[in-house]
């Protein structure tokens, strides 16, 4: 069986870029379908965070239709704890989204280090939504980028701006200043990328999408 490490968000909170606090966590669909396609498909999916704490959901993800589902997650009540987590253990990394990544995942160093484990061993990497912002910990001592070059689907500005949030940057030109290529499709498309190694998913709309990708590829 394939074994994959999904880490998610830890942050409950973004600082926009007025200064505010706004509160945020995981996208509700991002986790739970994505977990769902890939255990339907035979994968051995492990949930972990920064500092093993338990994850917030986004309340604006939940319309009723997730409810159940995140409640049903048992691995959300205890999640591995992220810097405890072995590149060898697994065969994939994926890194859902909800705006909570910018706040923590983008600046972790525990991850960076395992997404340059991940990809410098052929391992399978993917990215939805904001999750890229996790990709944004993967610099390496000498300041090259782990994934400068790739061809990348991550939410887009245009989104961003029709979401009507004020995020303190933006993901696609952080990515971009790396040296990533970016791939956007139409906002609110579900828009999957592979690029060799790397799969990432635009949006909400494409979380199904990407999930089927990366099961697919991990066979």
């Amino acid at each position: 069986m394939k074994k994959l490490l999904m880490v998610v968000t830890g942050a409950d909170s973004l600082t926009l870029a007025d200064g505010s606090s706004h509160p945020t966590g995981y996208w509700a669909e991002e986790v739970v379908e994505s977990v769902r396609v890939l255990r339907e498909a035979g994968v051995e999916v492990t949930l972990a965070t920064p500092g093993g704490v338990v994850p917030t959901v986004d309340k604006a993800s939940l319309d009723g239709k997730f409810d159940d589902a995140v409640a049903a997650l048992e691995d959300l009540r205890a999640p591995a704890v992220l810097a405890s987590m072995n590149a060898a253990d697994f065969d994939a990394i994926y890194l859902p989204g909800g705006h909570g990544p910018m706040a923590d995942l983008a600046f972790d160093a525990s991850l960076g280090t395992l997404l340059a484990e991940f990809h410098d061993g052929g391992k399978l990497v993917a990215a939805l939504c904001h999750g890229p912002a996790g990709l944004l910990s993967a610099v390496r001592t000498d300041g090259t980028f782990v994934f400068a070059g790739k061809e990348i689907a991550v939410f887009s500005d245009e989104e961003e701006l029709q979401g009507g949030l004020n995020v303190p940057y933006s993901v696609a030109g952080r990515l971009a200043e790396l040296g990533a290529r970016l791939a956007p499709g139409a906002p609110w498309s579900s828009t999957v990328i592979v690029d060799g190694k790397l799969v990432t998913g635009q949006n909400p709309q494409s979380s199904v999408a990407t999930a089927e990708r990366v099961a697919a590829l991990l066979g």
